[in-house]
């Protein structure tokens, strides 16, 4: 590299000509500079600059008794949105992850960052871990790639979801400064637009569930899928509550459940009666709302799934990309448009 330039002083009998030699010097000085910078940047490789990583590992403290005694690997700050969408899923379900970035959730970390400013909403899947050391292995490069999981420190297993759910609340509220958090599951079709204007709607009650409310006859026959061990507390039939798809908790509804010990909880077989029964128990708002279960995209839909037949879409992979294409899916207004 050239000499850092030097001043030189003119004299008195030949003022033009020493600043002529003056300037002229200089601008080689500063050309063979530039053209050196240049060959030493184009021989190094181009790196594409990113913000703060998304994804992140949630570990408890094992004193902690699962209490609000949490946080992440990386000692992240609480991130201030409106609404925070974990959606929830497993190591079988790569082909879902892949159809759900062709479609509503954008694969490009950029693309998923305007999304999320644009709606005041923050995604992630959220994923419990394995002893399978392949399956971590795979996880582990779809993270670098992607940046958008929240790894929860328990283990990934149907049997479990109860368990799972807790914990992705109570990692979500240390993570998120939200108004309201979203349990998602990974195979439904989902308006982020809409979602972000329901829950900016004003309400009375700061205590909220909302969700597609249901009621039904309790299984009690070990045959059967959705089969009871407790059905004994339940009676015959269940009590109101959402389906498991999607359903959301107000900030304050989600704080109580981060305040109490994970031993204090009952735990019923199924997620959703899960969940709802924890709501008995607390003075919260039951908010019914039919958009969040619509077997179709209409001009009002917010999430989209096979309902009565699954619980969630059917042959999910295929299905994410085949209502994509539909324009009252993905191109309709946010909005229905004033007659």
């Amino acid at each position: 590299m050239p000499s850092s330039p030097k001043f030189f002083h003119a004299r008195q009998s030949s003022p033009n000509r020493r600043s002529t030699t003056l300037i002229v010097s200089g601008c080689l000085i500063f050309g063979l500079a530039g053209f050196l910078f240049g060959i030493v940047s184009l021989s190094r490789p181009i790196k594409c600059l990113r913000g703060e990583p998304r994804s992140v590992r949630v570990v408890w403290e094992r004193g902690s008794g699962g209490n609000a005694g949490g946080g992440s690997s990386d000692g992240n700050k609480r991130h201030k949105v409106m609404g925070f969408v974990g959606i929830q899923t497993g190591f079988a379900s790569v082909g879902r992850r892949q159809s759900l970035r062709k479609t509503w959730m954008p694969s490009d970390p950029q693309e998923l960052q305007r999304l999320e400013e644009a709606t005041g909403l923050a995604f992630r899947f959220v994923i419990g871990r394995t002893n399978d050391r392949s399956k971590m292995l795979e996880l582990k490069k779809e993270i670098a790639e992607y940046d958008d999981f929240i790894q929860l420190d328990i283990e990934e297993e149907y049997s479990k979801l109860p368990y799972k759910t807790l914990a992705f609340f109570k990692a979500a509220y240390a993570l998120f400064d939200s108004e309201f958090y979203v349990k998602a599951d990974d195979d439904i079709y989902l308006r982020p637009d809409r979602l972000s204007l329901l829950l900016a709607k004003e309400r009375t009650h700061s205590q909220t569930y909302l969700g597609c409310m249901k009621k039904g006859p309790v299984f009690t026959d070990p045959k059967l899928k959705w089969y009871e061990p407790l059905s004994h507390l339940l009676g015959k039939d269940y009590f109101l509550h959402a389906y498991g798809p999607i359903y959301a908790l107000s900030a304050d509804v989600v704080a109580s459940l981060v305040a109490l010990r994970n031993n204090s909880f009952r735990m019923f077989s199924n997620e959703d009666v899960t969940i709802g029964s924890w709501m008995l128990a607390m003075n919260v708002k039951h908010e019914n709302n039919q958009a969040l279960c619509s077997p179709d995209c209409t001009s009002t839909s917010v999430a989209v799934w096979d309902i009565p037949k699954c619980s969630g879409l059917c042959n999910p992979e295929a299905r994410l990309l085949e209502l994509h294409q539909k324009e009252s899916c993905s191109k309709s207004p946010t909005m229905e448009p004033d007659e």
